[in-house]
């Protein structure tokens, strides 16, 4: 499949080649909870499930 979204794949995200990005359940890191908080350098983010099921990460 081809991504025609306009990313040129510059990404930090994006693993080595040959290697697999590393992946954790979303349960994992919620828990019971609906909403986690990430601290990132200096920066604090909330990580928020939804009522639909959905994931909002926030700064």
């Amino acid at each position: 499949m081809v991504d025609k979204s306009g990313d040129d794949g510059g990404s930090a995200a994006v693993p080595p080649a040959g290697r697999a990005p590393r992946t954790i359940s979303s349960r994992d890191l919620l828990g019971d909870q609906r909403l986690l908080v990430i601290r990132h350098e200096e920066e604090i983010y909330r990580l928020q499930l939804t009522a639909a099921g959905k994931l909002i990460l926030t700064k």
